[in-house]
């Protein structure tokens, strides 16, 4: 009987099985973490833990993967929950609604779980994260950032200290040199320079969908590797 990962079997093999019953945290399911979400439930990983506290806009419809005309005005977390569902019932979602904040990450980004994928925006609660996690030793990969790019590039995992024309990478390596931290955080990040836009922060859906697939591939072998 045919079954939805015969064809991801086809690659990894036996190995599959070892990352099925792997407990992801992901932080945001927007337009990098909706697709994060995407590829988690269909490379097999049965328990995500979502958060994300804001709701689909018209203005998502341009990038996030998660937002249709039908989910407009849903909350974030809610659609997840039912695209993953609708993907492989097998998934165990459990979606938390909340903002997050310097406060409340010890209490969410737990060591129960292995890995944690941050695909947040807020620069002070990216460098409470990762000041958290190192002391606490748990398997962290951030984005950084996608807005304002335009011409296709490619995006790597490197770790924060060798980043650079990436304003948000600069901050949080600013950040982070306060509390002593110059490197051990590992972060999706591109060297694509931003174009110059008249006002806010713009976007095109290959640069936050490109983010997400290098994400992915690289928590998925890493959790390969250490299994």
């Amino acid at each position: 009987m045919e079954n939805i990962y015969d064809r991801t079997r086809l690659v990894l093999g036996e190995h599959l099985d070892s990352i099925q019953d792997k407990n992801i945290l992901l932080l945001g399911v927007g337009g990098v973490g909706g697709y994060c979400l995407e590829m988690l439930v269909r490379m097999g990983i049965r328990h995500i833990t979502v958060v994300d506290c804001d709701v689909f806009s018209m203005s998502n419809l341009n990038r996030q993967v998660l937002s249709t005309l039908s989910t407009i005005g849903d909350k974030k977390v809610d659609v997840a929950v039912h695209r993953a569902g609708d993907i492989n019932p097998d998934v165990r979602i459990t979606p938390i609604d909340i903002r997050l904040t310097s406060d409340n990450i010890s209490g969410i980004a737990t060591s129960d779980f292995d890995y944690i994928i941050d695909a947040i925006d807020d620069t002070q609660v990216k460098v409470s994260l990762m000041r958290h996690c190192k002391e606490k030793n748990i398997p962290l990969l951030s984005s950084m950032g996608t807005g304002n790019r335009f011409c296709p590039t490619s995006y790597e995992v490197v770790d924060i200290s060798r980043t650079s024309y990436d304003k948000l990478a600069r901050k949080i390596r600013l950040e982070l040199k306060k509390y002593g931290i110059y490197k051990g955080i590992n972060v999706c990040y591109t060297q694509s320079s931003p174009v110059k836009t008249q006002g806010g922060l713009g976007s095109v859906v290959y640069h936050p969908l490109s983010c997400a697939g290098v994400m992915v591939s690289y928590v998925i072998n890493d959790l390969l590797n250490n299994s």
